[in-house]
């Protein structure tokens, strides 16, 4: 397993208010790591790290404590920006957006790659999704 991401780590000022939105948004568990303000974060059944994961397929990560304040809306990207595959990218979007995202980058279609867009969750955090599935309903892949 060389150079394959393998975790990934969410920085929020309100812990909790971030595992209410991606919970809510995408359906990821979380549990608490002992008394630290630090979350493990299940993505789904088939991301590795799990017992019967097939490799490639996802990731799992973190939830942790921000130490210092949020980035602020015009503050360039600090840290690494996750993209999570779904299958309806429109409905995604407009469900983080009803639980608090303001958008990036709007909604597109890219020839060969999909359906994507970017949000910013309620604590500053830039993330994007992706669906194989354009705005028309042909596959991009």
């Amino acid at each position: 397993m060389a150079n394959l991401v393998v975790h990934f780590e969410i920085h929020a000022s309100e812990p909790q208010r971030l595992v209410d939105f991606y919970t809510s948004l995408f359906d990821w568990r979380f549990t608490q790591f002992g008394d630290y303000p630090y979350w493990m974060i299940e993505t789904g059944e088939e991301a590795i790290g799990n017992v019967d994961a097939r490799p490639g397929l996802g990731i799992n990560g973190g939830l942790t404590q921000r130490e210092g304040p949020a980035p602020t809306a015009d503050a360039p990207v600090k840290g690494c920006n996750i993209v999570v595959g779904v299958d309806d990218a429109d409905a995604i979007f407009a469900r983080a957006v009803e639980l608090g995202a303001i958008e990036a980058v709007p909604l597109e279609d890219t020839e060969g790659v999909g359906r994507t867009a970017s949000l910013i969750d309620p604590d500053g955090n830039v993330f994007g999704i992706i669906s194989p599935v354009m705005s028309d309903g042909t596959r991009a892949m």
